[in-house]
């Protein structure tokens, strides 16, 4: 495997981002849509057994996050950085392309509600949006 897409990646960039994706989770899922997705997920949040393990998912989210953003910084490497609308360019790809619709594909089958299909999968496009900008401009 050649490796050398690698050493065009702005490290630093990539851990802000994917901060800056994690934190979007909170925002989104604590303040934005917190009764939405509860409903539409079926999560019993009074369940003690519900927040057993809770630290072991936020630490396996971040890690899940910090990958997406290594993706989004080859992509906007071999795209080649033109700032902001680079950034938002390769975010909406791969918010839409692949996030967004691998999870809507995977809740059909699932038979769950539309709610969250779009609560989830416009997380994940917002994220790659805001992670995409950040990797771009950030030189």
């Amino acid at each position: 495997m050649n490796t050398d897409s690698f050493s065009n990646i702005n490290w630093l960039a990539v851990l802000v981002a994917a901060i800056a994706f994690f934190l979007l989770g909170a925002v989104w899922y604590s303040l934005l849509f917190r009764d939405a997705w509860i409903k539409a997920s079926a999560v019993n949040v009074n369940d003690p057994n519900a927040k057993k393990g809770v630290g072991a998912i936020f630490l396996s989210s971040f890690v899940l996050v910090v990958i997406t953003a290594v993706g989004l910084a080859l992509f906007t490497a071999r795209v080649g950085s033109g700032g902001w609308m680079t950034g938002l360019k390769v975010g909406l790809v791969a918010g839409v392309c692949f996030c967004a619709t691998s999870i809507s594909n995977s809740y059909l089958y699932e038979k769950r509600p539309l709610a969250l299909h779009l609560i989830n999968g416009l997380y994940n496009v917002v994220g790659c949006v805001i992670a995409g900008i950040i990797i771009a401009v950030w030189k």
